[in-house]
């Protein structure tokens, strides 16, 4: 069943994150290699929160309405992934969500690395659910600060500088929006732990 989306809330974010790349953008010139056709980002699995499930979900029942064909296709690829990664999967593989033991964490690691993602389409090489996509896939190739550093994507930003790449530093939701988001959704759904994109898109 799905759960009652917060659409404003969700676009206020958008806005945010979206202004942050263009600032990022305008500030990193060449240095930046994203462009669309580069698939990089779109193979091997990563985690994904409730938030951004909810969103994929709303985005490809919006495909279902719009190009069923490309919907049915998304769905395939999905269902295929769950198959290949089940027996596998670090964490609850009946409800797809991950583990957060140390075990499951370290497993996870060398999980999927080589699994495309279900909404890439492997004939264009662009994403059916590009409008719906993860704030991972949002903030992926700028330089966005994490626990372990400052990280960028490996084709951007060669040739820079560490001085050079900080400068290019992206903030993506200086009000922590996104957490406030993620807890309405994990309340309204019930269903808490993160997952990945094909499990999301499975069901």
């Amino acid at each position: 069943m799905a759960v009652r989306f917060p659409i404003r809330g969700d676009q206020k974010l958008i806005q945010i994150v979206d202004a942050a790349l263009a600032d990022v953008t305008r500030r990193s010139g060449d240095w930046l290699a994203c462009r669309p056709g580069c698939t990089q980002c779109c193979v091997g699995v990563f985690a994904i929160n409730q938030l951004d499930a909810a969103r994929l979900q709303r985005g490809l029942r919006k495909l279902e309405a719009e190009g069923p064909a490309r919907a049915a296709a998304v769905r395939e690829r999905a269902r295929d992934a769950v198959s290949r990664l089940a027996a596998n999967f670090p964490g609850d593989a009946a409800r797809g969500i991950l583990g957060d033991s140390e075990e499951c964490m370290e497993a996870f690691e060398s999980f999927g690395n080589d699994e495309p993602c279900p909404a890439l389409d492997p004939q264009s090489g662009l994403c059916e659910l590009y409008e719906a996509r993860p704030m991972t896939c949002r903030v992926f190739g700028p330089p966005v600060r994490s626990e372990d550093g400052l990280g960028v994507c490996e084709l951007c930003f060669q040739g820079a500088s560490s001085e050079e790449i900080a400068e290019c530093e992206m903030v993506a939701d200086p009000g922590n929006l996104e957490e406030t988001l993620l807890a309405e959704v994990e309340k309204r759904s019930r269903k808490r732990g993160e997952t990945i994109i094909a499990f999301c898109l499975a069901e």
